[in-house]
């Protein structure tokens, strides 16, 4: 079944049918052909629909990584934003940004070229930032059960799009976040909004219009922690691919240590991805560090899953990786523990 996703994250009808496996990133092949002439030249896999046997990092041309850096007026980031509230949190309503982005004539055109493929996922020109995902709730539920303390750590969300998770690190008191999407697009209209909706208070969340929706909350809500003023100077914001972003971050002449947690949901989809993210929690995780990562079991039409994942991990011998939360409704999900084979 070929399943085209509406950017619309307010759809209640949308988000029960993803609570019952059916919008778990089926794609089309054949619509993929509908892309530009352009994102087909720059990707092989966009024109043909073909790529077995290979990474697709070898034949795709990633945009450049580049870090998004906070304005010092922080009011304008949220100006003719329109926010909802999405489990306890608040958010940009992404059908607002759909509607203003859609001439073609912004930046990326990511939501212009997604809507003209009919696909929500198109390799290596938009990865499904303006979604918000099902394992997310998963894995801040997670989180909100108290198995994961951030205060004081430093924290990668990897793959972020909403930045749900970075959210829920911020407000646990974490020493600092940092996020990372593929698109820039993402991290200036979704992600950077966000952040600063959530953490700057008010009392009329920085001058958005509010619609106070609640967007399919998880059973349990996050741990409710104010998230002081000074939060935002805990946060820095990467776009592009993982490799190119862990290239950034490692060739920085600031010294860092690497991050204690990295939250990542749903980034398991495409096989073809694999070794580029391994390598990227690899490179970027601190030796005591654990990953957390939620996923589908499987995810129809792109071939990724936990178990294929799973392989690739023990195959490598790098890190162990074990279950520590697992949801029975609708199609399979898991939230994932890694960590550095050395430290256990």
């Amino acid at each position: 079944m070929a399943f085209q996703f509406n950017f619309a994250i307010e759809d209640n009808e949308s988000n029960e049918s993803d609570a019952h496996g059916e919008a778990d990133l089926q794609l089309d092949p054949p619509k993929h052909k509908q892309t530009t002439d352009a994102a087909a030249a720059c990707s092989p896999w966009l024109g043909t629909a073909k790529h077995a046997g290979k990474d697709l990092s070898e034949k795709l041309c990633f945009p450049a990584a580049r870090e998004h850096h906070v304005p010092k007026d922080v009011s304008k980031v949220l100006e003719n934003k329109v926010l909802e509230t999405v489990s306890d949190l608040r958010c940009v309503k992404v059908s607002a940004v759909e509607m203003t982005r859609r001439g073609g004539t912004h930046g990326e055109d990511i939501v212009w070229k997604s809507v003209s493929a009919h696909s929500d996922l198109i390799p290596g020109v938009y990865e499904g930032g303006l979604k918000i995902w099902e394992c997310t709730f998963d894995l801040l539920e997670y989180l909100a059960e108290g198995g994961v303390q951030f205060a004081n750590k430093a924290v990668l969300d990897l793959g972020c799009g909403a930045g749900l998770l970075g959210i829920a690190a911020l407000q646990g008191k974490a020493a600092q976040v940092h996020f990372q999407d593929y698109n820039s697009t993402v991290i200036d209209e979704i992600t950077l909004p966000n952040v600063v909706a959530n953490c700057v208070n008010d009392g009329n969340g920085t001058g958005g219009a509010d619609e106070r929706k609640i967007v399919k909350p998880p059973s349990k809500k996050p741990r409710k922690a104010e998230c002081l003023p000074d939060a935002l100077s805990r946060c820095r914001f990467f776009s592009g691919e993982w490799s190119e972003v862990s290239r950034l971050l490692l060739s920085s002449s600031e010294p860092r240590s690497k991050y204690d947690v990295i939250l990542t949901s749903e980034t398991i989809y495409n096989p073809d991805y694999y070794g580029a993210l391994h390598d990227t929690l690899s490179q970027l995780l601190d030796r005591n560090g654990r990953v957390y990562l939620a996923s589908k079991v499987h995810y129809f039409g792109v071939g990724g899953g936990v178990y294929l994942f799973e392989k690739l991990v023990e195959e490598r011998k790098v890190f162990t990786i074990s279950t520590v939360k697992e949801i029975d409704k609708g199609l399979k999900r898991f939230v994932m523990e890694m960590a550095f084979k050395d430290s256990c």
